[in-house]
């Protein structure tokens, strides 16, 4: 496992920042979503915790596969997800990322939310506090982003906001600006798999890195859009944007599937001296025709496969394709 703590701190307060957060999480997932990608909402609704006290359940799938490297399409189901669940007790929140398909794998964030300048060191409790990690500060205004995602309107050197009169941040803004909030994010990468784990580890640390980076920036540069809401209204806008975020996603199975076929022990194990499966759609030499060996007239020359969807009904045949059982970038 490895954790780092980010801190990330905006010209903001905590309670101006508790409706951005909401609002740019919407838009933004709204905006990176499409057809058959992006982020689907499955549940969105009031949670009571016995420590925590009220709070906000949400859990969404995120779906990746066209983001994926072309050898890691060849071996995940075609349509594969990340689930994430969030407790959001603000200003204190939990978030988990898993996938049924990689079940070694899982990301662990816990947020707590303060109006300092990310001075404090023991914010988190004695337990995670006293596990070995390494400090991150980001910076919303100077530190570099991946440049497919810059925007100049996003930028918060050049941006201003009318409403606030808050922007064009110069170095060193953190010393000066007023108001100032910090988010503080532990977040802990677990891949157990040997040969491969700091690899991944330090891999997806990255790619939280620039989302918290980037989800951060446009909650600043969006100031204005939704600084005057109130909370209900802030919910109100969450939940029309997640019903057309949701339709825009869609639903689009692959063409058949074998997922829940059920298969023998030994299907499902085979011996350790097997060959891997070649990644191409030639068939391998032991499975070709001799060619010296006449075929009979009576073979057929092609193999039609039926239509699952006549054989399961087209609302089963969805369920086969899922990647979990058959039929949980917040940014927070």
């Amino acid at each position: 496992m490895l954790l780092k703590e980010y801190r990330i701190c905006m010209p903001l307060t905590v309670e101006e920042y508790r409706i951005g957060q909401l609002y740019m999480i919407s838009k933004h997932s709204h905006e990176q979503s499409d057809r058959g990608e992006g982020v689907e909402v499955v549940q969105n609704e009031p949670y009571d915790d016995p420590v925590h006290g009220q709070g906000q359940l949400t859990e969404k799938r995120v779906y990746l596969n066209s983001k994926l490297p072309s050898w890691a399409r060849a071996v995940v189901p075609k349509i594969f997800y990340v689930t994430e669940k969030a407790w959001n007790y603000y200003p204190y929140t939990i978030t988990e990322y898993t996938c049924s398909f990689l079940p070694k794998f899982s990301i662990h964030i816990e947020t707590k939310y303060e109006d300092n300048k990310g001075s404090n060191d023991n914010i988190f409790d004695n337990e995670a506090k006293d596990l070995e990690r390494e400090v991150c500060y980001i910076d919303i205004a100077y530190d570099e982003i991946p440049e497919r995602y810059y925007k100049e309107s996003e930028d918060p050197k050049n941006f201003r906001s009318e409403k606030t009169g808050r922007g064009h941040l110069k170095e060193g803004w953190r010393d000066s600006e007023e108001p100032i909030m910090c988010s503080y994010k532990l977040v802990a990468v677990k891949f157990e798999v040997w040969g491969l784990q700091t690899r991944v580890e330090q891999f997806v640390h990255k790619v939280v890195r620039d989302i918290l980076l980037i989800g951060h920036r446009q909650a600043f540069a969006w100031v204005d859009e939704w600084y005057d809401m109130t909370m209900d209204e802030v919910r109100e806008f969450e939940r029309t944007t997640q019903e057309a975020t949701n339709k825009k996603i869609g639903f689009f199975p692959p063409a058949i599937s074998i997922t829940d076929i059920a298969l023998s022990s030994s299907a499902r194990s085979g011996p350790s001296s097997a060959p891997s499966t070649p990644l191409t759609t030639d068939a391998p030499e032991f499975l070709s025709v001799p060619k010296d060996r006449p075929r009979k007239k009576s073979a057929p020359e092609t193999l039609t496969l039926p239509d699952t969807t006549q054989m399961y009904g087209a609302h089963n045949a969805q369920g086969m394709f899922s990647c979990g059982e058959p039929s949980p970038p917040n940014s927070e």
